[in-house]
This record gives structure tokens, sequence and C-alpha cells, in this order.
């Protein structure tokens, strides 16, 4: 059960008061000096899918002793800032409004954000989280579109 809670709380994050906030930043940071790494693209793709699935597992896993959506469980926030960038230019300002937007998008849980953390287990507590990434990606490739940055 140790390496579920481990998981769960990204080493421990989800321990500290605002770690969502914590986890999502800090998921941030290797994101963007990663960027130099060659198919960088496609190992974020397989970075945020393992860290997912990682996810779903260890908060199902923890639920029994956290109960459900513990504020313990801070692997959702990295999972969903991962999905908010996905595919987006690894630049300061697309990560720090990517950032800003996934933590409003999450905290405050718009169009249908807050349905989905009714579903069962660790897929509640994931999904909301991903739903919010996904939005906040779709925001981001817009900014993207109209050329602001």
């Amino acid at each position: 059960m140790k390496v579920k809670k481990l998981i769960a709380s990204c080493l421990g994050i989800g321990y500290i008061k605002g770690g969502g906030t914590i986890a999502a930043l800090l998921c941030c940071i290797p994101w963007y000096f990663a960027q130099t790494v060659g198919s960088f693209q496609t190992i974020a793709c397989v970075v945020t899918v393992v860290v997912t699935a990682l996810g779903v597992w260890a908060a199902t896993g923890v639920e029994k002793d956290w109960g459900k959506d513990s504020s313990r469980v801070v692997i959702d926030e990295a999972a969903g800032m991962m999905i908010s960038l996905l595919f987006v230019p690894v630049t300061l300002s697309y990560v720090a409004t990517g950032f800003i937007l996934f933590r409003l998008l999450d905290i405050t849980k718009p169009l249908l954000i807050r349905k989905t953390e009714s579903l069962p287990s660790g897929w509640g507590v994931m999904m909301d989280d991903m739903i919010a990434g996904l939005y906040t990606n779709v925001l981001l490739h817009t900014i993207m579109w109209l050329n602001v940055f």
C-alpha cells in the first residue's frame, strides 16, 4: 500500500498544503526543460498515459485509507497538467498560461467537469483533471491559432 500512497501523493507532495497546485507547477518544470530531448512529443504522450494509468490505479488503491478523492491525491493534477501541455509549443508563456488556465478550470470545475467526479474509484479522481487538462489544451491551441503569443 505504501507504493500506492507515494504515487498518489506524487512522492509526498499531497501532504503539503496546496499540494495540487504544487504538483501541477512541479510538473511544468521538467516539461519545460525536456523539450530539447529528441522525440519530445512522443515521449510526452507516453509519460502522460503512464502517469494517468498509475493515477487511476493509485487513487483507487488509497481510497479505502484516505477516503474518496482525498486532497492528498495529487497525481491527478500532474496528469491533468501534462494533458494541458500536449502538442503545445514549450515556451515560458504557453507553459505559464497553461498552468493558470488548468488550475482555474480544475478548481472551478465548469462545463460538466464536476460531473465526472462521480465516476467510480480512481476514475472519478482522475477524470475531472483529465477533462480540465483537455479544456486547457483546447484553449491553448485556440490561443496559438489566434497568434496571441
